[in-house]
């Protein structure tokens, strides 16, 4: 089972440089993410786990929290230190949180 961490823990995270990995599609991504999410849509996050760190943790984002949790189950169990942020990218955009929109360069 998914670990997951609280907008205010997230927020804190984010703040310091923590690594987000926002697993919605790229038109989601692009209508509006956290600031520094690296896009990955859920169905290749299995090919990304060998790029992920295993010495720090990872923040894992969606829309609500549901696709992040099977991804950071997927990742936890390829040895990343990954964590789902309750309530997803909408919770952070409701709590004031910065949201940017526009392709990530390394989008696919």
């Amino acid at each position: 089972m998914a670990r997951e961490v609280t907008q205010e823990a997230f927020s804190a995270a984010w703040a310091a440089g923590a690594l987000v990995v926002d697993v919605r599609e790229a038109d989601e991504y692009a209508a509006g993410h956290v600031p520094g999410a690296r896009p990955t849509a859920l169905r290749t996050v299995p090919a990304l786990c060998d790029e992920l760190p295993t010495d720090r943790p990872v923040y894992v984002i969606c829309a609500s929290g549901n696709r992040s949790r099977t991804a950071a189950d997927r990742m936890t169990s390829r040895g990343v230190d990954a964590y789902s942020v309750t309530g997803g990218t909408g919770a952070w955009a409701r709590a004031g949180g910065p949201v940017a929109a526009g392709p990530h360069e390394h989008a696919a």
